[in-house]
């Protein structure tokens, strides 16, 4: 072994999307940063779904966006189709999806890192984490024996970590499409302190696009109004480039996979013992879990425009090989397919995340972060969140600056955050606009306005940038007090534009703002009767019409925040021995003690802790 001339600051291990933020960020903060991946061709790479965003996962890559983080920007410049899924509902759960070009998101991203200040890329194995007689972290070891000094490691491994790929009876060590694995860092890590679990995702067959009947299946073509991930991208021009498809299972598909479920490795004995995903299964296990249904959506999708490679999203599976072809040939449209890339489980190591801080720090170990899938989570852009807190956190550390904590009010990635550590998870998880109590407030159409600010203090957003943000709020906060002071007398104009929308006539004068939030009247429509408006671009119309037409729900989820922030404000000293705190339950106790929450707040979200053990506390902090 040696040590190596090249210090850094910050080492992130793993190239994936939590990696790359992780270390875009700690690089724009100032620190000597370097990302080691096993292979720099795997830097970026979409494993799974050729796509970026979708429900909840859309409102992540804006939000991070709007900290300053690189993945919209790379969705919008490499994307074939877009799609802002579930229009026909309320804005709170609008969410924005993108198709994307897979090699050319992947070239795209590895450039950026490439040419980026502070910022180094490396191909290696990260074996070994090294700590000091404090159990702070001091180094890390290549499997070629390099010793590379740091101040803090960010582990974002995603499905790597000691890898193993399932496909029926088969199975070997490996990572995503055929790169080796990780083998040696986990005993490592459990050496150092780090408790790991086991989890298991999978991914579909990929289909030769000449052998698929499209005439069997259903178009689904993109918007005809394009909006970008990131909120520095110019819509204008944006197409889309490809059309997506539908298809579905059948009697057939299901005889098919009841038949030969006993030579599923999760079912038959096959050795999987890795906790999959909840809400996206493996075809075999929708079968089986929903036996009423008839049939499955599948969805279709290109991996890119210069390869025939086509996604079968829905249609994930470790069956055997024979059995996947059996499957696959019974589907509407595919009854002559020719699979190019075999259905697969995946199983990989990773962290318990009750061992982090909201900062994803780990509690016992000084200057090491997690991020991504190793924390647990499932999908890139759960990764890619992570990976910002993470990178951001550890350069702050290293300033001995304050660290930054999103709250649940704040983001989905405060959300996404405090769900791992303080409930932890049994199973990957994934994001979803459920999951959030105040979803009215966190869309994904007004993610600048809650966090730019932030994104601009932490030195991640650029004066420029800053100025622009400044001037859509002051034109959003001028058009909504104008709506509010303006008045429409009951002329006949007026009467016949509420005519032509079956809108209740008016008597007497009538308020814009309040004309506006009747439902059938939209603030496009209203410009036939409201002569003085000024010209003002989309997203500030956007912002002005659900800020009247929502401003009693938004109201009354802002008080409930206020109310949230109030028990997150009573902040818990970290060395609290809650062992020797009378009237607290044995189970509260325990809890407590292994989570070590920072604040009222927190610990009532604990499964276990209950209302009398926070009244108990509160008596203890007045103390």
């Amino acid at each position: 072994m040696f040590t190596s001339k090249d210090i850094y600051d910050v080492i992130v291990v793993g190239g994936g999307h939590a990696g790359i933020e992780a270390g875009f960020a700690s690089a724009r903060l100032g620190m000597k940063t370097c990302i080691f991946s096993i292979s720099l061709d795997a830097v970026a790479n979409l494993p799974c779904n050729p796509s970026i965003g979708g429900t909840a996962k859309g409102h992540l890559v804006r939000e991070i966006d709007a900290l300053g983080g690189e993945m919209g920007k790379v969705a919008d410049k490499t994307f074939i189709q877009s799609r802002m899924l579930n229009k026909g509902k309320g804005p709170a759960v609008h969410s924005l999806r993108a198709q994307v070009d897979r090699r050319n998101y992947q070239m795209e991203m590895k450039h950026r890192i490439e040419l980026e200040p502070n910022l180094d890329l490396r191909q290696g194995e990260i074996v070994e984490v090294k700590t000091d007689d404090n159990n702070n972290v001091k180094s890390v070891v290549t499997r070629t024996g390099a010793e590379f000094l740091c101040k803090a490691a960010i582990v974002s491994t995603g499905t790597y970590l000691k890898s193993r790929i399932v496909i029926g009876e088969f199975s070997q060590e490996s990572g995503p499409d055929g790169v080796f694995p990780a083998t040696e860092l986990s005993k490592n890590l459990q050496n150092i302190g780090v408790e790991l679990r086991r989890f298991k995702t999978g991914t579909p067959p990929r289909i030769n696009r000449r052998s698929i009947d499209f005439d069997e299946l259903e178009e689904q073509i993109g918007d005809d109004v394009i909006i970008p991930f990131s909120f520095e991208t110019n819509g204008e021009g944006l197409v889309n480039k490809v059309s997506c498809y539908i298809t579905y299972t059948n009697k057939e598909t299901h005889r098919i996979i009841n038949d030969n479920l006993h030579r599923s490795p999760l079912y038959g004995g096959g050795g999987i013992v890795g906790i999959g995903p909840r809400y996206c299964p493996s075809i075999e296990d929708k079968v089986v879990r929903f036996s009423d249904k008839n049939r499955h959506q599948l969805f279709v999708e290109p991996m890119g425009l210069d390869t025939e490679e086509m996604y079968l999203q829905g249609f994930s599976s470790s069956m055997p090989e024979d059995v996947q072809i059996d499957m696959l040939h019974s589907l509407p449209g595919f009854h002559n397919a020719q699979v190019m890339r075999n259905a697969y489980a995946i199983e990989y190591d990773c962290a318990d995340p009750l061992q982090l801080y909201p900062t994803l720090e780990f509690k016992k170990i000084g200057g090491l972060y997690g991020a991504g899938q190793f924390n647990g989570t499932s999908g890139y852009e759960e990764a890619a969140a992570q990976g910002l807190i993470a990178g951001i956190n550890a350069a702050l550390k290293i300033k001995g600056n304050e660290p930054f904590v999103l709250d649940r009010s704040e983001a989905y990635i405060g959300t996404l955050i405090d769900d791992l550590v303080t409930k932890g998870t049994n199973e990957p998880y994934r994001m979803m606009t459920s999951r959030s109590e105040y979803r009215l407030l966190l869309r994904q159409d007004n993610a600048d306005l809650r966090l730019t600010p932030y994104g601009y203090e932490l030195g991640l957003i650029s004066s420029e940038r800053y100025s622009k943000f400044l001037t859509k709020r002051r034109m959003i906060e001028e058009e909504t007090a104008r709506l509010q002071n303006l008045i429409f007398p009951p002329s006949k104009e007026v009467l016949n534009y509420l005519e032509s929308v079956g809108s209740t006539p008016i008597s007497t004068g009538a308020r814009a703002a309040e004309l506006l939030k009747r439902p059938n009247i939209t603030y496009e429509g209203m410009k036939e009767i409201d002569r003085g408006r000024p010209d003002i671009p989309d997203d500030v119309a956007e912002q002005v019409e659900i800020s009247i037409k929502y401003e009693g729900y938004i109201n009354r989820q802002i008080k409930q925040a206020e109310q949230f922030r109030k028990l997150e404000s009573k902040k818990l000293p970290e060395d609290i021995d809650y062992s020797k705190i009378d009237g607290l339950r044995i189970e509260a106790r325990q809890k407590l003690e292994k989570i070590k929450p920072s604040s009222l707040g927190q610990a009532s979200r604990i499964s276990g802790v209950n209302p009398a053990d926070i009244a108990v506390l509160m008596v203890y902090l007045k103390k």
